[in-house]
């Protein structure tokens, strides 16, 4: 499961400059900020950072990320409903599907002569574990700004 928690920290005005990092702070909590020695960190092997950099670069482009967006909403969608949800020719969409596919995240099921496309659990799951480090039934959450997401396994796995 991932939760995207927003909160507002400030009464500030959206169009006010943003303080800069030091601003605010007290020494004790410049010390707090510094975080956890280099040797607590758990490290990014090569092999996962170039799976990562791979997956990024794949969901830079807009239209396969729209792809993605679509899928997360339907069990799977045909090639000719994705052209008219993309308004893009039908190669185009293609091209992209067959990205998608070869990386793993979406597979294809043909009927008569419609392809229908739909998400890989699993693979979707192993990125998301892989990008919060989830091992374990422990939370995992990210701060960004006055945002929090949190990422948990539900144990539903299917």
């Amino acid at each position: 499961m991932l939760t995207l928690t927003t909160r507002n920290m400030t009464n500030e005005s959206p169009l006010s400059p943003a303080p800069s990092p030091a601003e605010g702070r007290t020494p004790a909590s410049n010390a707090a900020a510094s975080g956890p020695s280099a040797q607590n960190l758990a490290s990014l092997g090569d092999e996962t950072s170039k799976d990562l950099v791979q997956l990024f670069k794949l969901l830079a482009d807009e239209t396969r990320l729209r792809v993605l967006y679509f899928l997360m909403q339907q069990d799977e969608l045909n090639v000719r409903t994705l052209c008219k949800l993309l308004r893009q020719s039908q190669p185009a969409v293609s091209h992209h599907l067959a990205l998608l596919r070869v990386a793993g995240i979406i597979e294809c099921r043909r009927d008569g002569k419609h392809n229908f496309y739909h998400l890989v659990p699993k693979r979707c799951q192993a990125y998301l574990d892989t990008l919060f480090g989830g091992s374990g039934d422990q939370p995992r959450k990210v701060r960004v700004e006055d945002a929090v997401v949190t990422y948990v396994r539900d144990g539903k796995g299917g």
